[in-house]
């Protein structure tokens, strides 16, 4: 994902780390090992998906054949990587400028775009193990660190980059820079990738293994000493210990001297990270205890009298107070015990009840449906959640700001700048206090954080990541932004990003984006193809287990 160091300092709720990996208890691996041998050739409970009339799927398919244009300019013919963006200033038919880097994720999804062109008939299957194979070949000669790929590649000769427009990083040493990170959320992406195509592509299954076996993401997890409370006091910083590390730098770990303090944790878990939760977890290379102990919403004090000075005040969240109470959660494999706040936050003035995300955007909660079947196994948790965030998308947008179309999430800037920036539902019309909220006072926000994006701009991909929970409503916004901007629409698709009050447009596309619309379609074109994919896999086996689980205060 872009890295946007305000937005996650802010998402790692400021907070420092330190690591180290726990391991599962050895029979209930085993158990489940056995369990999923059999899930490889029937993805168990991956519900039928359905909603849309033959024209509507018609309509979608004629949207997916023109995005896929958009690869033939995006992917390098020497490298075989992807291209993170394309610019057609103007609404040019042909790009007018091309970002030549790209990312783990950019790899991951993009192995996830052509999965898709296959299944929707748009391209042959030796065409598609023909581009998997070319773009793998070129990661496996990539610089990695035990199978990771780094922050930023150059497309043109695949030097890793310190950042875009950059100069490559050659032999640098080991540095808190992006030279030596490795990003915890983009390798989730970039594995998640490699697990759908060695279940839609099983030749390519030895190419793929050889790729993930020296990644563990055991790196990501803060295995330090637990307490029942929120943090760990008696650990400097006061950390969240058992949850997950927005990254790692290669050669700096977090357990030495003082380089913690240049580490944060990705504690809220209903947001893009959890993609390596499901993984991590489903390679047994992180416990359980990753789930439990990682937020839903920014939790009060533990209800245990040692924990309530010394846990976090999150009082200045969006929405304080909020219901919900704590919940005792057994680990499926190691029989631990654990408390968890199961709040929720309520739209003002009406029964609507759902987990926020940070800053309010589309793809923090819903981009981990497009491969991890939420909806299907998560009817009482995430995948609840997913659609109860659609559900705030829309009403915010059409209620309150009284916009013609909805979906916020992080894209490109409404105009040929190149820009890009974080766009979501934040609730900002309704009251906040900020810290020191309470009943007389409430923060009434709609995400965690409060300021963190702008509500001015809807991406398409939005709609897109909406078609799996709410494929009517997707639908009909989808044909809404062709029909009020139509210069939102060219040869290769949708542009990322339009202002729906001035109508300005953001004559970009990105491949993460474009990407997630393509993962989309096949899921609703194709029955849940990607789905499937990653259903039939062994590593599915945890997702599938801790979201049947859980039952959140929804």
């Amino acid at each position: 994902m872009r890295r946007l160091p305000p937005l996650a300092a802010l998402a790692a709720v400021t907070l420092c780390l330190g690591t180290a990996a726990l391991t599962v208890n050895a029979a209930s691996a085993d158990t489940v090992s056995a369990d999923t041998a059999s899930a490889r050739t029937v993805p168990a409970g991956v519900a039928p998906y359905g909603g849309l009339t033959a024209a509507q799927r018609s309509a979608l398919l004629g949207i997916a054949r023109d995005t896929w244009r958009f690869y033939q300019a995006d992917v390098d013919p020497g490298t075989h990587l992807p291209l993170d963006n394309l610019t057609f200033a103007g609404g040019s038919a042909t790009p007018t400028a091309y970002g030549r880097y790209t990312s783990a994720a950019n790899i991951g999804v993009y192995l996830w775009a052509v999965v898709s062109a296959r299944d929707l008939a748009l391209i042959t299957r030796p065409r598609a193990r023909a581009l998997i194979e070319a773009t793998l070949n070129e990661v496996a000669r990539l610089k990695r660190f035990d199978g990771f790929l780094y922050q930023w590649y150059d497309t043109s000769n695949a030097d890793v980059l310190s950042d875009p427009g950059q100069p490559d990083c050659g032999q640098a040493p080991p540095a808190f820079d992006n030279c030596s990170f490795v990003s915890n959320v983009d390798n989730g992406w970039y594995a998640s990738g490699l697990i759908v195509v060695r279940e839609a592509l099983p030749e390519l299954r030895p190419l793929v293994d050889r790729l993930m076996a020296p990644m563990n993401f055991g790196i990501f997890y803060d295995g330090r000493a637990q307490t029942h409370c929120d943090t760990n006091p008696a650990i400097p910083g006061n950390q969240p210990t058992g949850q997950m590390y927005g990254g790692y730098y290669a050669g700096l770990p977090p357990d030495q001297g003082d380089n913690w303090t240049h580490y944060y944790h990705n504690g809220a878990l209903y947001s893009d990270p959890r993609i390596s939760a499901y993984i991590g977890m489903g390679l047994h290379q992180m416990p359980g205890n990753v789930w439990w102990r990682s937020w839903r919403e920014l939790p009060p004090p533990a209800p245990y009298p040692d924990c309530q000075a010394a846990d976090p005040d999150f009082s200045w969240q969006g929405q304080w107070p909020m219901g919900g109470s704590w919940q005792g959660y057994t680990d499926p494999q190691s029989g631990q015990r654990f408390t968890v706040w199961e709040g929720h936050y309520t739209y003002p003035g009406v029964n609507l009840t759902f987990i926020p995300t940070y800053s309010g955007g589309m793809f923090e909660g819903l981009m981990p449906d497009e491969v991890v079947p939420e909806t299907s196994w998560g009817t009482r948790g995430f995948g609840l959640a997913d659609q109860r965030t659609v559900q705030v998308q829309v009403r915010y947008a059409l209620a309150q700001l009284r916009d013609p179309v909805w979906g916020m999430s992080p894209s490109s800037t409404p105009d040929d700048s190149g820009g890009y920036a974080g766009y979501g539902v934040e609730g900002l019309a309704f009251p906040y206090y900020g810290t020191g909220a309470d009943a007389s006072h409430p923060n009434q926000g709609l995400s965690q954080c409060h300021g963190c994006a702008g509500e001015d701009v809807v991406t398409p991909h939005a709609s897109f990541l909406a078609l799996d929970v709410a494929p009517r409503q997707a639908y009909a916004n989808i044909q809404r932004l062709r029909a009020l901007y139509p210069g939102v629409y060219g040869a290769d698709g949708f542009f990322d990003a339009v202002n729906p009050a001035t109508g300005a447009i953001g004559h970009r596309d990105l491949v993460l984006d474009q990407s997630m619309i393509m993962a989309a379609l096949d899921n609703a074109l194709g029955d849940r193809s990607l789905q499937r994919d990653f259903a039939r896999d062994p590593v599915s086996w945890a997702a599938r287990a801790y979201l049947t689980l859980e039952h959140m205060s929804l």
